[in-house]
């Protein structure tokens, strides 16, 4: 595929979707409910451009060639832009909490460049069951709406005691720690090499119980931090975590990307 001209007439698109396609292929395909949206909910007719994009093949500018009745073929016009890595490599890692928080939580953290995130189950944790399809599916349309390449992954649930067991070597984790007792966490990070694998606990809305903080203060790779002296609500404590984590690391070098007007 070509690389578009800087004079390039092609339209703008009228719609971004993840696409886990092929996408240097001449012709793409989607099924199912993205075929769906495009036909029935945006109505975008045959020739109507879109932008496809995913992480291994970076975005390109799509025209819908036809429909049929479950699926959308497109002819590809150009690349929009090439894959690229993520500036920053931070997980967040947190007790599921209930559904609208939760689901608000996952569409920002989306939105603040979380790579990946794993919900994992503490003591005080009162939700049962986390729909990961549900999330999934919020998690892309945050990326298609935010401009990422990426889609963040959704881990498997764990409990806190297998989470902790089984952690990644390498990855630090920063505890989000309500009692008071972790140093400022801008204070902390500056300190640190955030171009390295990184991870923000949060716990659930009653907090963290003492026996879990007495595990997580043998962990070699954990650092405590605070978040000021207000007590945040769970899904709160998380988003303002990531923002001042990608405000201070690499994410924060890379200058942001506009529309062409």
């Amino acid at each position: 595929m070509s690389e578009p001209s800087p004079s390039s007439t092609l339209p703008r698109p009228r719609a971004r979707l993840y696409a886990d396609a092929d996408l240097t292929a001449g012709t793409i395909v989607l099924e199912g409910g993205q075929a769906h949206y495009l036909k029935n909910v945006l109505r975008l007719p045959a020739g109507a451009v879109v932008a496809l994009f995913n992480a291994r093949d970076g975005e390109i500018a799509a025209e819908i060639a036809a429909y049929s009745k479950t699926r959308v073929e497109f002819a590809a016009k150009g690349r929009l832009r090439a894959a690229a890595k993520p500036a920053s490599d931070v997980w967040l890692v947190f007790a599921p909490i209930k559904r609208a928080h939760l689901e608000y939580q996952i569409e920002k953290a989306t939105e603040l460049g979380a790579a990946a995130l794993w919900p994992v189950t503490t003591r005080r944790t009162n939700v049962e069951r986390v729909n990961l399809e549900r999330l999934r599916a919020i998690a892309t349309e945050a990326a298609e709406q935010s401009e990422r390449l990426d889609v963040p992954e959704i881990l498997p649930p764990a409990t806190f005691e297998r989470a902790l067991a089984n952690w990644p070597a390498g990855r630090q984790l920063l505890v989000c720690d309500e009692s008071g007792g972790g140093e400022a966490l801008a204070a902390s990070l500056a300190k640190e090499d955030l171009a390295k694998p990184w991870a923000i606990l949060t716990g659930p809305e009653g907090g963290f119980a003492p026996e879990e903080f007495a595990v997580l203060r043998k962990c070699a790779f954990v650092r405590f931090v605070g978040l000021g002296p207000r007590v945040l609500r769970a899904d709160t404590a998380a988003l303002a975590a990531l923002a001042v984590f990608q405000s201070l690391g690499p994410d924060a070098a890379r200058p942001p990307r506009f529309e062409n007007n």
